[in-house]
C-alpha cells in the first residue's frame, strides 16, 4: 500500500520535540478453561480462509483478491513486504487458534521464508513491490504498464520484519535462517540524526525510504508519533541500530504556529534531554494524540503487537481509547451514518483512498470519512450530516477498535453485513462499504485482513502474537520509553 507521508514542520520547535473472549492484552495465552467467542473465531477462520486464497506457490501473499467472479478469487500479481508480513503472523495466529495444525503452520512458514531469501534486497531491506507468482521485482505496475521505481519504504519494512520476528519466535527451527536475513537490517539507513544546529535537516527521524536507482531519500520524514511508521522506530529503538532519543523527535503535534488542522494545547517537557513539545488536540471534549491523516489503522495498527496501553495506560492506553469513541460518535453523530470505522481501503467503487476522522489529524483536510471528501474545519459549525455523501465504513477499523469498544466493534460488524452483505461467507469481510449507495467492495486486501487477522488473535488468546515485542529491546529499550511518555491528556 501507498502509505501517505509526514512533512517535518518548520521550525526548531517542531523538530525538538470485551465481548466474549476479548479482554486486557496479556503476555500469556488464553486461560484454561475459557471457550472462545464462536463468532469471533468463524470470522477468523474465514479471514485466514481469504489470507490462504491470497498465497502463491512461493508462499507470498499477494496483494489482494477479487471475490466478484463466480470461478473463486482472482489473485493480484503484485506483492510488498507488508503483504508478506500479514501472511506470516496469520499463519501463526491461524495455529495459536487450532485453525490449522502445527506441522502445517511449519510447512507454510518455511516456504514464505525461503522465499523471502530469494527476494532481491538492498541495503539489507526489500523493495516495495514484487512479483507474488515468482518472485521477480516489479519494474511495470500490473494492468497498466507505468514503470515502477524500486523504493525501499521504511515502515512497509517494518511491517514485514514485524511478521519474521513472529515467525521465528513460534517456529525455533527457522530462528537461525530469519536471524541471518534481519542481521543486514540496519534501521539507521532510514534515520537522519538529530541536529541541535539545524533540526529541519536534521530532525533525528527516519526517511520515508530511498528509490535504489538513484539512492534518493524521500524529501520527507515521518514526523508524526501516532502513525503507523513508529513501528519501524520501536523496533530500531529495539535492536539498537537507532538512538533511544529518536523516540522524543517524534512529534505529538505539530508546535502552535505552525500549521495544523487544530492549534494543539500543552507545553514543553524535557524528556532524557529533549525538549519535547506534548501537544494534543481536543475533540468533542477530548483531549487526544492526533493522528497524520485521521485513520483508525494509523493509531491501532502498532497495539496489536506492542502493548502500548499496558506500558503506558495513563498516555498510549488513554488516547486509543479516546480516539475509538471519536471514530464512533463521527459515523454515528456527526455524519450519521449510522455505522462508523474509517481508515485506507479499496473505493467500492474500484481504486484506493484514504478514509479517516478529519479532525483526529494533523494535516488540513486530511483523510475524510468519505469518498467525496467532506472536510471540517476547526472553530467551524460542523458540516450537516446531509453533507457527508458517499461515506465509505472499512470493516477493518471495527476490529482494531475491539480493545476498546468490543460490543460496539462487533455490534458494528454485524450491521454492516445484515445491512449491506459486507460479509463473505467463506473469506471474511469485504473490504469497504459505501453505506450511502449500499455499495460493497468486490475486493480483500492482504493488509486489511491481515490486520483483521492480528486483532482476532489478541482477542481471542491476548498476547498470541505479542511475545516477540514484549521480550529482548523491546522490553529493556522501549518499554521504559512508554513508561515515562506523559501526553498532556
Amino acid at each position: 500500500m501507498d502509505r501517505r507521508t509526514f512533512l517535518t514542520a518548520a521550525g526548531t520547535g517542531a523538530a525538538a520535540l470485551s465481548l466474549g473472549a476479548v479482554s486486557a492484552p496479556s503476555a500469556g495465552a488464553a486461560p484454561l478453561g475459557r471457550t472462545p467467542d464462536p463468532q469471533l473465531l468463524h470470522w477468523f477462520r474465514d479471514t485466514y480462509r481469504s489470507i490462504e486464497a491470497m498465497t502463491t506457490g512461493l508462499g507470498l501473499a499477494v496483494d489482494k483478491i477479487d471475490v466478484s467472479g463466480p470461478g473463486g478469487p482472482v489473485q493480484s500479481r503484485q506483492t510488498s513486504p507488508t503483504n508478506i508480513g500479514c501472511g506470516l503472523w496469520s499463519t501463526v495466529a491461524a495455529a495459536g487458534l487450532g485453525v490449522i495444525s502445527d506441522a502445517t503452520m511449519r510447512r507454510r512458514l518455511d516456504l514464505t521464508v525461503r522465499s523471502v531469501e530469494r527476494l532481491e534486497r538492498h541495503h539489507g531491506f526489500w523493495l516495495n513491490w514484487y512479483d507474488a507468482h515468482d518472485g521477480s521485482v516489479l519494474t511495470e505496475w500490473p494492468g497498466t504498464g507505468d514503470p515502477v521505481r524500486p523504493f525501499l519504504s521504511s515502515v512497509d519494512n517494518a511491517w514485514l520484519i514485524t511478521g519474521l520476528r513472529i515467525a521465528a519466535d513460534t517456529a525455533p527451527a527457522l530462528r537461525p535462517r530469519i536471524a541471518r536475513i534481519l542481521a543486514d537490517a540496519d534501521w539507521s539507513y532510514y534515520y537522519t540524526p538529530y541536529d541541535p544546529a539545524d533540526p529541519v535537516a536534521g530532525p533525528g527521524q527516519l526517511r520515508g525510504g530511498f528509490w535504489t536507482d538513484t539512492e534518493e531519500p524521500t524529501g520527507h520524514h515521518y514526523g508524526a508519533l501516532n502513525t503507523e511508521p513508529r513501528m519501524a522506530s520501536y523496533l530500531g529503538i529495539a535492536d539498537g541500530s537507532l538512538p533511544a532519543d529518536h523516540y522524543w523527535h517524534l512529534l505529538r503535534t505539530m508546535v502552535p504556529g505552525n500549521e495544523q488542522e487544530q492549534q494543539p494545547q500543552g507545553s514543553y517537557v524535557a524528556m532524557d534531554g529533549v525538549r519535547v513539545w506534548q501537544g494534543h488536540y481536543t475533540h468533542r471534549g477530548r483531549k487526544l494524540v492526533p493522528t497524520w491523516g485521521g485513520s483508525m489503522f494509523e493509531a491501532l495498527m502498532v497495539p496489536l503487537f506492542v502493548p502500548e496501553p499496558e506500558w503506558s495506560p495513563q498516555s498510549w492506553g488513554r488516547t486509543h481509547q479516546r480516539y475509538v469513541r471519536s471514530q464512533i460518535e463521527h459515523g454515528t453523530q456527526e455524519a450519521e451514518y449510522g455505522y462508523w470505522g474509517f481508515s485506507p481501503a479499496n473505493i467500492p467503487e474500484g481504486g484506493y483512498q484514504e478514509y479517516g476522522v478529519d479532525a483526529l489529524g494533523m494535516q488540513v483536510d486530511g483523510y475524510a470519512s468519505n469518498t467525496d471528501r467532506t472536510y471540517t474545519t476547526d472553530g467551524a459549525p460542523l458540516p450537516p450530516a446531509s453533507a457527508f455523501t458517499n461515506g465509505v465504513v472499512t470493516p477493518h477499523a471495527s476490529f482494531l477498535a475491539l480493545p476498546y469498544a468490543p460490543a460496539e466493534a462487533v455490534a458494528n460488524l454485524r450491521a454492516l453485513d445484515r445491512d449491506f452483505g459486507a460479509y463473505h461467507e467463506g473469506y471474511g469481510f469485504r473490504d469497504s462499504v459505501n453505506v450511502s449507495t449500499g455499495r460493497v467492495s468486490d475486493y480483500l486486501l492482504a493488509l486489511d485482513q491481515g490486520m483483521i487477522a492480528a486483532a482476532l488473535a489478541q482477542a481471542l488468546r491476548p498476547g498470541l502474537l505479542q511475545q516477540p515485542f514484549r521480550t529482548g529491546g523491546f522490553r529493556s529499550r522501549v518499554r521504559p520509553l512508554l513508561a515515562k511518555e506523559r501526553f498532556s491528556i
